[in-house]
């Protein structure tokens, strides 16, 4: 937009006045606004501000018809020059016109010069019945940030309807009257009128909210708390000023146009969105100048590249000094400069380059890790940066490997080393091509071609030596057949004399033989065997034995060679197998057999397995593949060990018989087998005893005297036992043969009871023992399997009950013991001895009696049985839990029902 003020006497005054012309015919009237303003206005001061919007929504000029005030585009009307105010009131119009839509509007404005008003104080009267407009009301008020004066400045008035009816006086309270800033506004407390006594500053104090008060003489108050705003109206007195001083930024060289380099800010602490603190941004000056290179955008403050030559090389650093001015940038705006620096960044955009363009160096043969050349670069990047530090190869001559090419990381030079030595003899000279390379990548700058690599060329002259024997080549192979018996001779190893091409002068020595196969000829180096060479050894790896073989000459100088013996195979070792074989039958009925053939692929496999004629009725084998089969039971055998004779051939028909020990178990794993050793015992005897005829008939004879003699004894003992038996419906229920194994019935009491008399039971030499053996036995009551056996000492005989059904039935009433015989010989005695118990202090009688009260010492896991047990046992079932094999085919039959 334009904002113009008349000149008088220019052409640009005439132009004016004739738009003001027009404007005046032409235009529609807007309200119209009143100002109160100082008598004395300065120049280039604000005045006030209208909204002209409100009139014209969008004005493409404003204009005054007044020379002396000017007006923004905000609706700041400023003055031009020192203006006094006369007592009348002064007034002009504003202008304003829409290009676009053709409209033009007219707002006048009108300026009247503060005075001071005189009132006087009014008493109480008789009250007048007139309707008027209530005057106790909040005004909006508005300061001028800065003001010149004079001080005191009147601000505003207040009036109280009441004072026409009571005398009323005038206070005030709040910020800027009893609270900081202190004494800043004061009040007429007769005339209401309020004044401020100094400049406001709008960046500390943007407003004042205070109370003003109406009270009688008597303290009554007719009105409430009248509150009032006092709005600061900012002052064009801020200057915008960048946030820091100098700022350095970095930007790529060799970066596009456009490119966003960094956004400058700045600060301005006047009201903001206004006119004041619209800011605009500029560059005043590039150091250096030429050609430039950056804009900045005047509204964001983003500085940006304009150009494709920004090259560090040339320059890496731009210094830019930079405006920012407010008013929108207008020429009266406040401004500020600063500093921004630009930085450029390296850009890998130069191949580094050799200062020669061929090196010339020399070494002597044989010589290793020394180093013999040095080459430097030179690179127009940034020094100690992947963009110059150099990267060197060797692209031609070291086809050997016999150089080795680094870079020393603090001179950024090429070191050539030697790491393999050099033969003259082979070799006189070596031209080498080198290339040198950065550690980042190239990049191309704008409308130019990437770099290329750098290249040069080094001759190695190469030096004779007077130099040992040389032993090539370093490892040298001969065959051999596998078995070759000691004493034969084998081609040595042959060392050479650089110098002459000939063995001549030199003496062999071996270092290294494992298992001392060899001697060696000192003079010619060839070998002879010392034993018989085996390709099954341990030492053998691969079919290669090795020998290391040390020849020097006459001045000790010396060259050390390996001397390879390949073995040729031979079929000298028939098919092994592992004897012991184990079949779990509850997991599978057959044994893998995987034989295993100490000669090469050539001498082993496939394998031909066959069984021996005498188990072919209870085994059988089965071929699995070339070298694997199974062998099965024919039928269910019995859980043991089985010797099973088996015959392995490999593919010539070199074989061999085994015999292998078969474990039969019930089993998950081969680990879980644990037949007893008895079993085993007797396996092996068994298999290894072979008896004669005239050893079987040995035994024959002698089984058959034995049983002569046995039928013999046999008879005489039937005569002499033939005596009285109990008979079996005889024995009154006392005697009972039975065949169950149930439990008893529960014993409530003993049924052994004292004797009353003890003169006439026996005598002091008569002791009775229950159990097998006594050490005073007299009479002995022996439990024997089928009957019971009375012997008595006294009687001279042997009386004998026993207790075989249907074995007495032949004999007669008169050779049987009736029950009172069995009565009269058992009572005495068992009642002699329950005496001898009862009678003995220190028991030493009843240790042989069954005492449930008494500790028998470590338990059994069968327990206590019977009336001989008093408390209960625990199930004591522990020995379920280890089972033999047997037994788990049971328990988890048990289970699966």
């Amino acid at each position: 937009m334009a904002v113009a003020s008349a000149a008088p006497g220019s052409l640009f005054c005439k132009q004016l006045l004739f738009s003001l012309l027009v404007l005046i015919l032409f235009c529609d009237a807007c309200q119209k606004i009143s100002l109160r303003v100082p008598s004395h206005l300065r120049s280039d001061r604000l005045v006030g501000k209208v909204n002209l919007k409100e009139c014209l929504q969008s004005a493409s000029l404003i204009l005054s018809n007044d020379p002396d005030f000017r007006i923004l585009e905000d609706g700041s009307i400023y003055t031009t020059r020192d203006l006094i105010l006369s007592p009348q009131r002064k007034s002009f119009s504003i202008f304003l016109s829409d290009s676009q839509k053709q409209e033009q509007k007219e707002i006048e404005i009108e300026l009247e010069a503060r005075g001071k008003k005189v009132f006087r104080k009014r008493h109480s009267k008789d009250m007048v019945l007139q309707r008027s407009k209530r005057r106790w009301a909040p005004i909006p008020c508005s300061l001028m940030e800065n003001s010149l004066g004079p001080f005191p400045q009147h601000v505003q008035q207040v009036q109280s309807d009441t004072a026409q009816n009571y005398t009323v006086f005038y206070s005030i309270s709040g910020p800027g009257v009893d609270k900081e800033p202190l004494n800043l506004f004061f009040i007429d407390k007769d005339t209401g009128d309020i004044f401020c006594t100094r400049s406001i500053d709008r960046e500390q104090y943007q407003e004042f909210p205070i109370y003003a008060y109406a009270t009688t003489a008597d303290g009554y108050a007719p009105e409430y708390p009248l509150p009032l705003l006092f709005k600061v109206e900012d002052d064009n007195d801020n200057a915008p000023y960048f946030e820091t001083k100098v700022t350095i930024f970095n930007v790529p060289e060799n970066c596009r146009i456009g490119t966003s380099v960094a956004k400058v800010t700045a600060i301005d602490l006047d009201e903001p969105d206004t006119l004041h603190t619209r800011l605009k941004f500029k560059i005043l000056q590039q150091i250096p100048d030429h050609p430039k290179h950056f804009t900045v955008h005047p509204d964001t403050g983003v500085i940006s590249t304009t150009s494709l030559l920004l090259d560090r090389e040339k320059c890496d650093t731009y210094q830019l000094i930079m405006e920012v001015r407010d008013m929108g940038g207008q020429h009266f705006g406040l401004f500020n400069t600063g500093t921004i620096t630009i930085s450029l960044e390296d850009e890998n955009d130069n191949a580094p380059y050799f200062t020669e363009t061929a090196y010339f160096t020399e070494v002597e043969e044989n010589r290793i890790d020394v180093e013999i050349l040095r080459m430097a670069v030179h690179d127009l990047d940034l020094p100690n940066t992947p963009s110059s530090k150099a990267v060197y190869q060797i692209l031609q001559g070291n086809e050997n490997g016999n150089f080795k090419i680094s870079t020393d990381p603090k001179t950024n030079e090429a070191v050539l080393c030697v790491v393999k030595p050099l033969n003259y003899e082979v070799n006189h000279q070596i031209v080498l091509k080198i290339g040198v390379v950065n550690e980042a990548q190239f990049s191309s700058a704008p409308n130019s071609q990437t770099p290329t690599m750098c290249t040069t060329t080094v001759t190695v002259k190469v030096k004779d030596s007077d130099e040992g024997p040389e032993c090539q080549p370093p490892v040298k192979v001969i065959q051999s057949a596998d078995g070759l018996p000691a004493g034969q001779e084998l081609l040595g190893y042959k060392a050479l004399d650089p110098e002459t091409r000939s063995g001549e002068g030199l003496r062999y020595k071996k270092i290294r033989d494992e298992d001392n196969w060899f001697d060696i000829n000192e003079r010619t180096g060839d070998l002879r065997t010392v034993k018989v060479l085996d390709r099954e050894s341990k030492f053998v790896k691969n079919n290669q034995y090795n020998v290391s073989v040390v020849a020097t000459d006459t001045d000790g100088r010396s060259c050390t060679g390996t001397l390879v013996v390949l073995l040729e195979d031979h079929n000298d070792h028939p098919p092994q197998i592992d004897r012991d074989v184990t079949i779990c039958q509850h997991n599978q009925d057959f044994a893998l057999l995987s034989p295993m053939d100490p000669d090469g692929p050539e001498n082993g496999p496939p394998f031909e397995f066959r069984l021996d004629n005498s188990v072919n009725r209870l085994w059988t084998i089965e071929q699995k593949d070339d070298k694997t089969a199974f062998l099965r039971a024919k039928q269910q055998l019995d859980y043991n060990i089985y010797r099973v004779p088996i015959e392995i051939k490999d593919r010539h028909g070199l074989s061999a018989k085994h015999v292998l020990s078969v474990r039969l178990c019930d089993c998950t794993t081969p680990s879980e087998c644990n037949l007893p050793m008895e079993i085993r015992e007797r396996d092996v005897k068994v298999a290894k005893v072979i008896l004669g005829k005239w050893a079987i008939l040995s035994m024959v004879l002698g089984s058959a005297l034995l049983l002569c003699a046995l039928f013999t004894c046999f008879c005489v003992t039937i005569k002499k036992t033939a005596k009285k038996c109990f008979p079996e419906d005889v024995a009154q229920q006392n005697l009972i043969i039975s065949n169950t194994e149930g439990p008893g019935e529960e014993v409530m009491e003993a049924n052994i009871r004292l004797p009353t008399q003890t003169s006439n039971i026996c005598d002091t030499t008569s002791v009775g023992t229950l159990g097998g053996q006594g050490v005073k036995t007299q009479q002995n009551f022996e439990v024997v399997k089928g009957g019971y056996t009375l012997d008595s000492s006294k009687g001279g005989g042997q009386q004998i009950l026993e207790s075989v059904k249907g074995a007495g039935q032949g004999l007669t009433d008169t050779s049987r013991y009736a029950y009172t015989d069995w009565h009269s010989f058992t009572q005495p005695r068992l009642g002699e001895k329950v005496y001898l118990c009862g009678q003995d202090e220190e028991h030493k009688h009843s240790e042989d009696c069954v005492h449930s009260y008494n500790y028998e010492g470590k338990g059994s896991m069968a327990g206590s049985v019977g009336c001989c047990s008093d408390r209960p046992e625990e199930e004591g079932l522990e020995f379920l839990d280890h089972l033999e094999p047997k037994f788990r085919t049971l328990a988890k039959t048990c289970v699966k029902k």
